[in-house]
């Protein structure tokens, strides 16, 4: 075990330590000695999702934070991760849209490169449009722009493979997977090291960490957040995600060398078809449970027959598919010969789906009411659980991230204690904002499509036609969805 070298500190920060810090680094490195104290470490991260493993990658990437003592706490075995692989036909069901902007930090952390690039697939247009009236965006690149990328798809596990094969090749992370934590709460006052404020991680086993910063990046249902008493507000939505790997008819209207995106907003939430390499997509459905479990229950040739009605259909059509146990591939056959609709402008049609690949999840918002407590900050879905209509799930957590290593990498930079919570304000003030008013967007975006008559439907595709018509209007939107756009704060 390693203990802390104060001349290093001392070397790289001057006289930025004060005495009292470099007392309770001797006192700490006195205690590393003793198996029953609990390990020291600068920094302890719960969660061995994309936010997670980002974090850490990140911090051992860059030259300030590469000496922090660091480790990861994750409760699944990280070796499937490690070797997951698939066939070059199969996809997993799980995928999510990565913008520019994310790429390139994950680029910049040393990340992007052990991606499997022949997983990923980049789009150039997205075709949006609401499904009682019609009405549509044609999110599409002005000529002079053409070629540049919206976002990029890929599979959650391809991207978390990468985020571990980048910490291997950087080494230097303590890693405790294929274990859970078992309690977290605060250190005491001993002759070894005074940890009153310093949260002590019980694992099970036995084994003791104490983090001078506690990263909760352990999913909706924290225990870092509950650890640290951060309430959370929000809703369920009452509406699953299903979600799927479907073998389309073709590689898409333009081919390989230009991928569109397509999402309808139906009165019980959006169908969006993604697209992946060749001629495969993913398919994510927001639908109420009893639907989402009918859909599941289907044969494959039903399953199909259903995705291809929610791109097609009118509402009231998709209503009664819903309603009978099996035979959608005949009924959907006999509608669309009195469905009028441009072919060009949906999805060409699925052509199955690939087996085991269907599931669903509940819908929910979330908001914890601050992202960080003394020696503890929250990220990912941790802090911010969102529905997937926008996309921006997983790039609202890498943007916590990169935010979060600036404000670590200024306070190691200016001799701070990375832990107390004057040094984690500017991640605070850097994020919160920003995350609770797309939150907030999505939100009110959900809500205004479910409404199936009245005013806002005429408004609401006004508001939608109007976009289109507007370049600059729509420019702006695109730009905000790639992460590229002007910074609005």
């Amino acid at each position: 075990m390693k203990s802390i070298r104060l001349p290093l500190v001392r070397r790289q920060f001057g006289n930025h330590v004060c005495r009292n810090c470099t007392n309770q680094l001797k006192r700490q490195r006195r205690g590393l000695a003793t198996a029953a104290n609990p390990e020291i470490f600068d920094v302890v991260c719960v969660g061995g999702g994309p936010a997670g493993l980002s974090v850490l990658a990140a911090l051992r990437s860059h030259a300030a934070t590469a000496g922090l003592k660091v480790a990861l706490i994750e409760s699944q075995d990280l070796s499937h991760t490690r070797s997951w692989t698939l066939a070059a036909n199969q996809y997993s069901n799980r995928c999510s849209s990565l913008t520019p902007a994310s790429v390139s930090f994950l680029d910049a952390i040393g990340a992007w490169k052990h991606i499997l690039r022949d997983r990923v697939q980049s789009y150039e247009e997205m075709q949006v449009w609401d499904g009682i009236t019609g009405s549509r965006v044609e999110f599409d690149w002005p000529q002079a722009s053409q070629g540049k990328t919206i976002a990029y798809m890929t599979e959650n596990l391809n991207l978390t493979s990468a985020l571990l094969k980048r910490i291997d090749e950087l080494s230097g992370v303590s890693i405790f997977d294929n274990t859970k934590v078992e309690r977290i709460e605060l250190g005491q006052d001993t002759e070894a090291a005074d940890l009153r404020s310093w949260p002590i991680v019980q694992l099970t086993g036995g084994r003791q960490l104490a983090a001078r910063l506690l990263l909760g990046a352990d999913g909706a249902n924290s225990p870092v957040r509950s650890f640290a008493g951060i309430s959370t507000a929000g809703w369920d939505y009452e509406r699953h995600g299903v979600v799927a790997t479907m073998q389309m008819s073709g590689s898409g209207w333009h081919g390989e060398a230009s991928k569109i995106a397509y999402q309808r907003f139906l009165p019980t939430g959006p169908a969006a078809m993604l697209p992946l390499p060749t001629t495969h997509s993913t398919l994510v459905w927001s639908t109420t449970p009893e639907r989402a479990a009918h859909l599941k229950s289907l044969s494959p040739e039903d399953f199909t027959a259903m995705v291809n009605a929610a791109f097609r259909l009118l509402p009231v059509d998709l209503d009664y598919m819903h309603t009978i146990a099996s035979g959608q591939a005949e009924e959907l056959s006999w509608r669309l010969q009195h469905t009028p609709f441009d072919a060009r402008l949906v999805p060409q049609p699925a052509a199955g789906v690939q087996a085991g690949s269907i599931a669903s999840f509940p819908l929910r918002m979330r908001h914890a009411d601050t992202y960080i407590g003394e020696r503890v900050a929250l990220l990912g879905d941790a802090a911010h659980t969102t529905h997937p209509l926008a996309g921006q799930g997983l790039n609202q957590g890498q943007g916590d991230v990169e935010a979060l290593i600036r404000t670590i990498i200024y306070a190691v930079e200016h001799g701070m204690d990375i832990g107390v919570r004057m040094s984690l304000e500017a991640y605070e003030a850097d994020r919160y904002a920003k995350n609770h008013v797309l939150l907030g967007v999505v939100d009110k975006l959900h809500k205004l499509y479910a409404v199936q008559s009245g005013p806002l439907v005429p408004l609401r595709s006004l508001g939608l036609s109007a976009v289109n018509a507007l370049a600059p209007v729509k420019r702006f939107f695109m730009g905000q969805a790639a992460g590229t756009g002007v910074k609005i704060f």
